[in-house]
């Protein structure tokens, strides 16, 4: 289950993006995880998912001061359960927290349902300048993000050389403009059709109106969220080697990749499920359903990223050596993770080189 860390500054909009990914998930149900700052907490009283279970409110302090991810576990736990039922678990920092830390806890997790979902960093165009004026760590909390929503952009004149400002600070992540915090869910989780859940309202059967107060005029619809996507599909198996070539010169904004990989006679017991958010890359090796081709299927989502050359150089990792090369998987076995040692990777260093 991804866990998404929703981070920004006070006033950027967290709480009106977490309440739009609500009220359109696309059938998924979302847990919530609300950090606010004061001893009140009306960020938790604002979300639209505070009808239940599903939404935890963690109160008068930064999560991110917290000794240690014991206490954000116990939450985890809970929201990860299948009574549960949730498929997304979304953490909205407090407007004062450090996101750095809070990556840190959710790696940390000794959960084996959670997967880091990504660092999620809201800018609100109209007091950007001001803000990073009065708080530098702005830029380094944008060049640790996964994606970088850059909301009221209506709000501004200069939006799109603002854009390109915080583009040139986000160290390659994908940078997409908003209003009302409106970002397609698909940029942050797999929505599942509303079809699957038999029995069970979801929060866009009992949500149909609009994001929040003073959004009545806004235009009706998804606004375009400037993102490409690329499916790509092959039927002979990848060679590891060059496909860990290719994921590690992915291209700046290649924010998401997700799917499956066959590496032929590399492993042929195994698929291996990718898992990729920004600089975040893991594998998940698990058997061949039976009867099911045995086929690479992957989905890429990014902002301006080149598909046609994406598909290319993918397209160009296919192999049809009869024989596995010894040490070719050991590239890949490096992003596997280990189920007795935890996540291990530190979001604030690069992913190591693969093959050294």
């Amino acid at each position: 289950m991804p866990v998404v860390v929703l981070a920004g500054f006070l006033g950027s909009g967290k709480t009106t993006l977490l309440n739009h990914l609500l009220h359109r998930s696309g059938g998924s149900r979302i847990g919530a995880i609300v950090n606010d700052f004061g001893a009140i907490e009306i960020d938790a009283m604002a979300v639209a998912g505070a009808l239940g279970d599903s939404t935890v409110s963690l109160g008068n302090g930064c999560l991110c001061c917290a000794v240690d991810a014991s206490e954000l576990d116990l939450y985890l736990d809970r929201l990860t359960a299948p009574a549960a039922g949730i498929d997304v678990v979304v953490i909205e920092a407090s407007g004062l927290a450090e996101p750095q830390e809070l990556v840190r806890m959710v790696l940390a997790s000794e959960n084996p349902a959670v997967v880091y979902g990504g660092l999620v960093e809201v800018v609100d165009a109209a007091e950007f300048h001001g803000t990073r004026a009065r708080h530098p760590e702005i830029d380094r909390h944008l060049a640790l993000a996964d994606l970088v929503v850059v909301n009221k952009v209506d709000r501004t004149d200069d939006g799109e050389k603002l854009v390109e400002l915080v583009r040139s600070l986000a160290d390659g992540a994908a940078v997409v403009p908003a209003r009302y915090g409106r970002v397609d869910p698909e940029f942050l989780f797999d929505c599942r059709p509303a079809g699957e859940r038999v029995g069970q309202l979801s929060f866009d059967d009992l949500h149909d109106g609009p994001p929040h107060e003073g959004a009545e005029d806004a235009p009706a619809g998804h606004l375009h969220t400037g993102y490409d996507s690329l499916s790509f599909t092959s039927d002979p198996p990848l060679d590891p080697r060059r496909l860990m070539r290719f994921l590690d010169s992915r291209p700046d904004g290649l924010y998401r990749i997700k799917g499956y990989v066959g590496f032929g006679p590399h492993d042929p017991r195994n698929r291996y499920a990718v898992h990729a958010v920004g600089r975040f890359l893991r594998f998940y090796p698990e058997p061949w359903p039976a009867g099911d081709p045995r086929r690479t299927q992957l989905v890429l989502i990014g902002s301006a990223i080149d598909t046609e050359t994406l598909g290319k150089e993918l397209e160009a990792c296919r192999s049809d050596a009869p024989h596995a090369d010894e040490h070719g998987m050991w590239g890949v076995l490096r992003y596997v993770r280990d189920p007795g040692q935890g996540e291990v990777q530190d979001p604030d260093e690069p992913e190591p080189v693969p093959g050294s």
